[in-house]
């Protein structure tokens, strides 16, 4: 397996990703930016956000390929269904812990379910799986995190 690989893997993941939750976003099957929720946790000016959003989120495309690889040279095999289960349990973690237990957490702008009514929250919390962002949030979440992992798994095991 491919070190190099699995960063390729995360850079085109991340970008599928990111395009399959935009696209999803855009179709009206959820209200999930997450550029956008991660930019606004290290600024208030909602234009930047999206822009420092989406340079942290590639960053965390490649930190998460960094943690695939691991698991594949732990098991000495990469491929695209590993990748892709994976990437299911990546997406599980995000949609129920990640941004539901942790983000609300680290995030000085988003409302949690202890926030005041007058509070100044910038932000829905995504409540679990994401949901308070739509009905489709979910589904969307996990087919872009699947797809991500079978990219990063299969772009991995070409160097095998």
């Amino acid at each position: 397996m491919s070190f190099w690989g699995a960063l390729a893997g995360g850079f085109v993941g991340t970008l599928v990703l990111t395009t399959l939750l935009r696209a999803a976003s855009e179709l009206r099957l959820t209200r999930i930016d997450l550029p956008f929720l991660l930019g606004t946790i290290v600024t208030a000016d909602r234009l930047r956000a999206k822009a420092l959003g989406y340079l942290l989120h590639f960053f965390f495309g490649f930190f998460f390929a960094l943690g695939y690889y691991a698991v594949f040279r732990g098991v000495g095999h990469a491929g695209w269904f590993l990748g892709a289960a994976l990437g299911l349990v990546h997406g599980v973690f995000t949609a129920s812990a990640l941004v539901n237990v942790l983000l609300p957490v680290v995030h000085p702008r988003m409302g949690t379910p202890l926030s005041s009514i007058d509070s100044e929250t910038l932000l829905e919390p995504p409540g679990f799986l994401m949901l308070n962002y739509g009905r489709g949030t979910p589904l969307a979440s996990l087919v872009a995190h699947v797809t991500y992992g079978a990219l990063v798994g299969g772009l991995a095991a070409l160097g095998q």
